[in-house]
C-alpha cells in the first residue's frame, strides 16, 4: 500500500475519530472516581445516549436536540445509579453491571425502528482557506465541534481538579469522606453531581458513536467502549492529560483492527477485532504491577453513611 500525505492525513482523522468517545467517556468517569463513585455502568449510559440521539435527530431533525436528548438520558441512568447507591447504599459494582445490562436491552428496544435509517452526521467545520491546506486542513480542522469539545474538556477538567476549590472538594470527598462531612462538606450532594456529570458524559460519548463515528443505529454498536473507557481511567492513574493519550492510542489500536488487511498485515481478522481489547487487558494488567492503587481515591467505591 502506497503512503501519501492524504493517506497519513486521513489515518489521523479516522483515530481522532475513534478516540473521541473513549475520550467523553473516560473523563465523565475520572470525575465519578475522583468523589469516589465507582460506576460501571458507563457501556449502559453510552449506548442508550446513541439511541436516543438518533431517535431524536431523525424524529426532529435537529442535531442539537439530539445532542442534548442524549446528555439528559445519561443522567438519567445516572441519576438511578446514584439513587441506588448513594441514597439506598447498594453496591456500586452490581449496580453498574445491572445498569449497563438494562442500557443495552433498553437500547434495542427504543432502536427497534431505527434501523436502516440513514443520517448525514454531524456537520465539520468548516473554515476558508484553513480547511483547505493540504494534510493541516484535514487533520485540525475538518472535525465536528464534539472533537473540539473534548480536547477541551481535557484542559478544563485539569484546571477544575487542580486550581479551583469545588476541585479540591470534590478530591477530598473522594480520599476522605469521613473528613470532608466532619468539617461540613455534603458528601452526598457532590457524589450526586459528580456521578450526573459522568452521566452526561457517557451520553454524549454515545452521541457522538450515533451521530457522526457512525451516523446510524445498530444495536451493541458501543462495542465495548464503555469498557475501554473505564480501563483508560486506570491506566491515566486519574489524570485528565493522561486520559488523552489513552484514548488516542486505543482509537490507534481500534482502526489498525479495522484496517490491519489494508495496511499489508498478514494476520487473521479474528485477531486484529480482539486487538483492542486485549490491549486493555494487558494495559490494566500492567499498570496492577506498579502499584497503582497508591494513585486510586482512598474512598473509591466505599459507600458513606451520613450517621457517621
Amino acid at each position: 500500500m502506497d503512503f501519501t500525505l492524504d493517506t497519513y492525513s486521513l489515518i489521523i482523522v479516522t483515530i481522532i475519530g475513534a478516540a473521541t468517545p473513549l475520550l467523553l467517556a473516560a473523563l465523565g468517569e475520572l470525575i465519578n472516581e475522583k468523589a469516589g463513585v465507582l460506576n460501571l455502568g458507563l457501556e449502559g449510559m453510552m449506548i442508550v445516549g446513541a439511541v436516543v440521539a438518533f431517535f431524536t435527530v431523525t424524529s426532529t431533525g435537529s442535531a442539537i436536540l439530539g445532542v442534548l436528548a442524549a446528555i439528559l438520558s445519561g443522567m438519567a441512568m445516572a441519576l438511578v445509579f446514584s439513587f441506588l447507591t448513594l441514597s439506598l447504599q447498594s453496591n456500586q459494582v452490581a449496580t453498574g453491571l445491572a445498569l449497563t445490562i438494562f442500557g443495552i436491552g433498553l437500547s434495542s428496544l427504543i432502536g427497534k425502528s431505527l434501523v436502516g435509517i440513514a443520517y448525514e452526521g454531524l456537520p465539520k467545520l468548516d473554515i476558508p482557506y484553513l480547511t483547505d491546506l493540504p494534510f493541516i486542513g484535514n487533520v485540525l480542522f475538518s472535525h465536528d465541534i464534539l472533537v473540539y469539545f473534548s480536547i477541551f474538556m481535557v484542559f478544563a477538567t485539569t484546571y477544575f481538579l487542580n486550581k479551583t476549590k469545588s476541585g479540591l472538594v470534590l478530591r477530598a470527598v473522594g480520599e476522605s469522606h469521613d473528613a470532608a462531612h466532619s468539617i461540613g462538606y455534603p458528601v452526598i450532594k457532590i457524589r450526586y453531581m459528580a456521578a450526573l456529570y459522568g452521566g452526561a458524559m457517557s451520553g454524549l460519548a454515545g452521541a457522538y458513536l450515533s451521530l457522526s463515528y457512525s451516523p446510524m443505529w445498530a444495536d451493541n454498536m458501543t462495542a465495548g467502549r464503555g469498557w475501554i473507557a473505564l480501563a483508560l481511567v486506570v491506566f491515566a492513574m486519574w489524570m485528565p492529560s493522561r486520559v488523552l493519550m489513552g484514548a488516542y492510542m486505543f482509537g490507534g489500536i481500534t482502526i489498525l483492527q479495522l484496517h490491519g488487511q489494508g495496511l499489508g498485515l498478514d494476520v487473521p481478522s479474528e485477531f486484529l477485532s480482539m486487538l483492542p481489547y486485549l490491549a486493555t487487558i494487558v494495559v490494566l494488567v500492567l499498570i496492577s504491577r506498579q502499584a497503582q492503587n497508591n494513585f486510586a481515591p482512598a474512598c473509591l467505591g466505599k459507600p458513606f453513611y451520613s450517621s457517621h
